[in-house]
């Protein structure tokens, strides 16, 4: 134990500019590709359902679970008030949760705290398993926190350095492109049931609203992000 709290609190230097470069390219491409961002945007909708279940529990609405679907589409089931600040909170974080997420690893990333970093990706997972209610959903979080697992314990720190910061860039550029894809599905009235329109009925401000504030937090993060990390 004391060998593993040791290691979790260690610092790495800082890796030379070229690989965070490389990195968030990497990243970009994966996020820009259609064929990558299908294969990749489960590990967003991962973070985007936590999102609301975090903030369900903090605003104590009681939580019945969370559904992963094959096409990369998530569902978590609350129970309580259906209206009010609770309900409000909730569906407000579920958009947003990736791009915060992805800030807060830029930090970890910038402190040289890689281990920790990654088994804290690990409990979120390990929690997120507790609560979810479909086999799919089960599969991806095993095969997600299995692989990050793996990482962990037998990978050299300079590739854990490197996985770290092409995560941590993909989770600030893929948090946008959803928010980009959800306008378009609202413009062809294909989303009706969307978060943000779950927020329109919920409050007086429109729906177009809300997906301003979705882009606005995930474009600071993304430029903050990008401040912590830069190399120059």
């Amino acid at each position: 134990m004391d060998k593993f709290l040791a290691q979790l609190v260690e610092v790495q230097p800082a890796p030379e500019p070229w690989v965070i470069v490389v990195s968030a390219v990497f990243a970009f491409a994966v996020v820009s590709y259609t064929t990558s961002w299908h294969l990749t945007r489960g590990l967003v909708t991962i973070a985007h359902e936590g999102g609301h279940a975090l903030m369900a529990l903090l605003t104590r609405r009681k939580l019945e679970g969370i559904r992963l679907h094959s096409d990369t589409s998530g569902v978590t089931l609350t129970r309580g008030k259906p209206t009010g600040p609770g309900m409000v909170l909730t569906a407000l974080a579920g958009y947003v949760a990736p791009s915060l997420l992805g800030l807060a690893g830029a930090w970890l990333t910038d402190q040289g705290r890689i281990t920790m970093l990654i088994w804290v990706v690990l409990l979120f997972l390990v929690c997120m398993l507790l609560l979810i209610r479909n086999l799919y959903g089960a599969l991806i979080l095993l095969a997600t926190g299995g692989a990050l697992f793996a990482l962990s314990m037998y990978a050299p720190d300079d590739i854990q350095q490197v996985v770290a910061y092409v995560a941590v860039w993909f989770l600030l550029f893929g948090g946008v492109r959803p928010i980009m894809e959800l306008q378009r599905k609202r413009r062809r009235r294909q989303a009706g049931n969307s978060d943000a329109d779950q927020l329109a009925r919920l409050t007086v401000l429109p729906g177009g609203f809300y997906v301003f504030f979705f882009l606005l937090v995930a474009g600071a993060s993304m430029f903050g992000g990008a401040y912590l990390m830069s190399p120059f």
